[in-house]
């Protein structure tokens, strides 16, 4: 098949990513290999291409559709945001021993309470593992899903969810031990290959081993935490899911300098916070809380100077954006402020990114393709007008 101009991109910002992680800096193969996802893909040998087991469980008929505005008023009764991370993976949604959350994920529910609320502290955290995390959002147990969770067709139809802005574009690797010397896919013949159940990831290794007709033996675990354990432990020869968490658990490995992450990308993985069905209104305010972030930064308002422009700027979008003009907040069903008030609490997009995963953390990802749209990247805004 032919390469995507997504995936070329793709592989130069993965590429660059691997290459500029600052603490234990992430070495890679001389092999660089592009692939797509196969939408009919034969089954490797020893792994069914698509286990029924493992599918994403297709949501209950009574409990996928939020009504219109129902969610708004429920969050502001309830006075507080009610959000389903992760909560184990470093650099987008990990709380630390002290019950501290941090992440780009956990800033995204942050930003979410700041336009609703004014104040971004008020959300309630919810760690979910990858089975437990759509039928917690369908049930309306959270109100929003901002869980490293990739965007796909399935997830947008039979599971009734809604997807706000992509915050990351990533892609699935495979990480060994550097003492392994493998290089590339092949190499991992009959090997055992540690991966998340229900996730896009296991789906996406059924389809990759099986359209290259490579027998492989998958260790299907239920966190990250398994997995990672499984891995250091050398109950499987490598581990596979989103670069960016292959990173992110690798900062946490007794000895991260001892594996490397190929060069190879899997699939494309759009991922970003998600909603019911339903409530478009509760969706348009997630949307544009995302948004707000982006515009921000395009405009260079900081948490920092957000104060200063909201009373000098002559710019009209910028004006706009702060709710100095416009009843942009009130369209929403909010207050005008709603974007000053989350880039005064949490921040616009570039601060958010390097707070979580700049060169000085230790998951630092250089931005790539998710850099600005002026800047080379595919962030984006729609005009606030």
């Amino acid at each position: 098949m032919k390469k995507t101009k997504l995936g070329s991109v793709l592989l130069s910002a993965v590429a660059l990513a691997l290459s500029a992680c600052s603490t234990a800096p992430v070495e890679v193969t001389r092999v660089v290999e592009v692939t797509r996802v196969v939408e009919k893909a034969a089954a490797a040998p020893s792994a069914p291409a698509a286990p029924a087991a493992t599918a994403a469980p297709a949501a209950p008929a009574a409990a996928v559709v939020a009504a219109s505005g129902a969610t708004l008023k429920k969050v502001t009764e309830r006075g507080k945001l009610i959000c389903g991370v992760s909560g184990l993976v470093p650099g987008f949604s990990f709380v630390d021993s002290a019950g501290k959350y941090s992440g780009l994920d956990v800033d995204v529910c942050r930003a979410v309470a700041a336009a609703v609320f004014g104040d971004g502290t008020k959300v309630e955290f919810r760690n979910l593992t990858t089975q437990q995390r759509f039928t917690a959002l369908q049930s309306g147990d959270i109100d929003v899903l901002s869980r490293n969770t990739t965007w796909s067709l399935q997830r947008d139809t039979e599971l009734g969810l809604n997807f706000a802005p992509v915050t990351f574009y990533d892609g699935q690797g495979m990480m060994v031990p550097k003492a392994s010397g493998i290089t590339k896919l092949e190499d991992l013949k009959d090997r055992t290959i540690c991966v998340q159940k229900g996730t896009t990831t296991e789906l996406n290794l059924a389809d990759q081993m099986g359209v290259r007709k490579i027998n492989y033996k998958p260790l299907s675990v239920e966190t990250a935490d398994d997995a990672t354990a499984a891995y250091e432990s050398e109950r499987c020869d490598a581990y596979t899911t989103d670069i960016s968490g292959l990173i992110s658990r690798r900062s946490v490995l007794k000895k991260p300098a001892d594996h490397v992450i190929l060069d190879v990308v899997m699939s494309k993985e759009p991922l970003g916070p998600a909603v019911r069905h339903g409530d478009d209104q509760w969706f348009d305010i997630v949307k544009w809380s995302v948004f707000a972030m982006f515009a921000a930064e395009e405009y260079g308002v900081t948490s920092q100077n957000v104060e200063q422009l909201k009373g000098s700027t002559k710019d009209n979008e910028t004006k706009r954006l702060l709710g100095v003009e416009g009843d942009m907040g009130k369209k929403l069903g909010l207050d005008n402020a709603f974007a000053y008030n989350i880039v005064k609490g949490v921040g616009n997009f570039g601060e958010v990114y390097d707070r979580n995963l700049g060169p000085t953390t230790p998951t630092a990802i250089p931005r790539g393709i998710n850099s600005l749209w002026n800047k080379g990247g595919l962030m984006y805004a729609p005009p606030i007008r």
